[in-house]
């Protein structure tokens, strides 16, 4: 078993290039998952925290956005640098605070790494167009310009995957960017601050506060902010778009989701069981693209449950620095409470409890926040453990008679985040991709995320505003167009203004 840090540390703001305590007198204890243990006490903003961030956000933002395109993606190289040789200190902190394991930890590094690699090569994703002589002497030419300042409020589950979806693409296109990370497990972010630093981004261009709806509700309404990203749960995201656009912000939200993978009958089987365990238990479900729902078609349903029960009970709980550990704890004990209660709701209801992990114990960890894989069968579509966002290491499993009835259970259901089809037909894939309602949708892929050079996003109520996140959305949601229509006149060519609206 691998040593546990038992010292309880302080964990600050990051505010124009120094780490500090700020003004605010409130702190909030940080737990490790897996003991139980309060290992931080973090530190939060208070109101003048959050104008002296934006006031160095907006200064920083002025100066930066005139830096060439080729000194800021200089900045960004060695910034991609940096996060590469500190892969494994970025992901033991994530996994002392977080709970998912260590390799799952480097993952979700590696997937923000290339969205970092997609903001080196801006200056590709940034030109713009021109056309000359559209009337005479007259030509038109377009660019992008950033907002400004932006900020990012990011959920637990991805600590430092997400925050690199938002900040390198809005830094890459010029503006000063304000990271407001879960208080759940803050600390990566200040690593990502500091390596910001050493790379030579200047002062205010990034920066790490931290804080509860108080400091939220600030960064929505303050009128130095720009732009507003945001990802975490349905309710919130919505609040977040209604407050940010009505005090005139542009804003991209994304919220919550229920994924289902649908099974048919002609699938192969091994593969389908094998990646529905991974996808429904990796990170113990705290995933926004977990595959929460198997819609088992037809005849798939039967031979499907028993391979995924098979599979889920040789999943290894444990913590996630444990050699071999397969799934680590829930984020709270109120995240295993709640869990608990769903699915008694959904056995008393009538479900099938097919694998039961509520009272899972680990040996040496027995004050963590474990739950061990859960597989819910005959679960219909009233059940709480279907319409609600469960965010745990639960999969519940309907079945349906066919193609056509899989593809009416998705598109009903509210969210629209991601979806996945398990099959050998090729006729099958392309209905299923064509007809449903999802905006990231896998063939044979559990977790459809999509590269860094396309874009992140669900549709429904799993996305609030225009633009998905990171790649080409990125790019635009970041910066502003505009068009220049221009006249060089000789010195001794005759006037043609005129009062008329001028044509071509």
């Amino acid at each position: 078993m691998s040593a546990i840090a038992t010292e309880v540390t302080e964990i600050f703001h990051y505010i124009n290039g120094q780490a500090t305590a700020g003004t605010g007198t409130q702190t909030q204890p940080v737990y490790n998952p897996a003991t139980g243990e309060v290992t931080g006490q973090l530190h939060l903003a208070s109101t003048d925290d959050l104008n002296e961030t934006v006031a160095a956000a907006k200064a920083a933002a002025e100066s930066w956005a005139e830096v060439s395109l080729v000194k800021r993606t200089k900045i960004l190289f060695r910034f991609q640098q940096l996060l590469t040789e500190h892969t494994d200190e970025l992901a033991r902190i994530v996994t002392s605070e977080h709970g998912k394991v260590l390799s799952d930890a480097a993952g979700e590094i590696g997937r923000g790494i290339e969205v970092v690699e997609f903001a080196c090569g801006i200056s590709q994703a940034l030109k713009g167009e021109y056309s000359d002589q559209v009337s005479g002497g007259i030509d038109v030419f377009s660019f992008r310009q950033p907002l400004g300042v932006v900020a990012g409020i990011t959920p637990f589950n991805f600590p430092v995957m997400v925050p690199m979806w938002m900040a390198p693409v809005a830094i890459a296109t010029g503006n000063a960017f304000i990271l407001k990370p879960s208080e759940r497990d803050p600390s990566a972010a200040l690593l990502i601050a500091d390596l910001f630093k050493q790379a030579g981004l200047p002062d205010g261009v990034f920066q790490v506060l931290h804080g509860g709806k108080e400091t939220v509700d600030g960064l929505l309404t303050h009128p130095d902010v720009d732009g507003i990203s945001f990802v975490g749960s349905t309710p919130i995201a919505k609040y977040v778009h209604e407050t940010a656009t009505k005090h005139g912000k542009r804003v991209q939200a994304l919220g919550g989701a229920k994924n289902h993978a649908v099974i048919m009958p002609d699938a192969d089987m091994e593969l389908a069981a094998d990646h529905i365990t991974a996808a429904a238990f990796g990170s113990a479900g705290q995933r926004c693209m977990a595959i929460s729902v198997a819609v088992a078609v037809g005849g798939a349903a039967d031979a499907l449950v028993d391979k995924l029960a098979a599979r889920g009970r040789d999943v290894n709980v444990s913590h996630g620095l444990d050699q071999g550990a397969d799934m680590g704890p829930v984020i709270t004990p109120a995240s295993k409470l709640r869990l608990q209660k769903i699915v008694g709701e959904a056995q008393a209801a009538g479900a099938a409890l097919i694998l039961d992990g509520r009272d899972l114990v680990v040996k040496d960890h027995e004050n963590g926040f474990f739950v061990g894989p859960t597989i819910l069968d005959q679960v219909s579509r009233e059940m709480s453990a279907y319409t609600e966002e469960i965010f745990g290491p639960v999969l519940v499993i309907l079945r349906v008679a066919s193609l056509e009835e899989a593809i009416e259970v998705v598109n009903a259901n509210p969210y629209g985040n991601g979806t996945a089809i398990f099959t050998s037909s090729g006729s099958h894939a392309r209905t299923y991709t064509r007809r449903i309602q999802v905006g990231m949708v896998g063939v044979n892929v559990p977790l459809p995320v999509p590269a860094a050079w396309h874009s992140f996003g669900g549709w429904k109520d799993s996305l609030f505003g225009e633009h998905h996140i990171y790649g080409p959305d990125g790019v635009r949601f970041y910066t502003r167009g505009k068009a220049v229509t221009q006249r060089w006149p000789e010195p001794a060519q005759e006037s043609t203004a005129s009062f008329n609206f001028p044509s071509n």
